[in-house]
């Protein structure tokens, strides 16, 4: 269970470059950002990872579909840091990271749920998240559930665009 549940009010998606509500799913890639003064996160679904979203702090979320041996899985990508980032920044920045995971998890399963109802199988996918760093103790790859464990009822409606 999330420590922080998704307000959809302060949730935008956007389709980008051909990519519809619910096509393709492989190739199909997520980019989340947020805005640390307004909380509001923003959902890009493209062919691409949205690298013109990239802030400096490198917190933003990717996430992709992938398809190996014949199983799905949503596999999320994490920046946790490298050798220009001190290690005690890295432990602070992978602890972020692991509390704040449900969030954006549930940030993509709402804001992506037309794609979901269309496929409803993939509600029931492992999860992989790569925290990505130069030190061994903060580049893992760890299970985060599947999506349907981040599909919770909201009130309201995202934002599309």
């Amino acid at each position: 269970m999330p420590l922080t549940t998704l307000d959809p009010q302060k949730l935008s998606v956007t389709y980008r470059q051909g990519v519809t509500a619910t096509h393709p799913v492989i190739g199909r890639k997520y980019t989340l950002t947020h805005s640390d003064e307004t909380a509001e996160l923003f959902l890009f679904v493209d062919y691409q990872f949205a690298i013109d979203q990239i802030g400096p702090m490198r917190d933003e979320v990717f996430a992709e579909w992938l398809h190996k041996d014949g199983v799905y899985m949503l596999y999320v990508y994490v920046f946790v840091g490298n050798e220009q980032i001190e290690k005690s920044i890295q432990a602070i920045r992978y602890t972020i990271f692991k509390k704040e995971m449900p969030l954006a998890l549930q940030a993509i399963r709402y804001g992506d749920q037309m794609f979901f109802n269309s496929y409803p199988l993939l509600d029931s996918t492992p999860i992989f998240v790569h925290f990505h760093s130069n030190d061994p103790n903060f580049h893992t790859i760890e299970y985060f559930g599947t999506p349907s464990m981040y599909a919770q009822p909201f009130y309201g409606s995202s934002k599309t665009g």
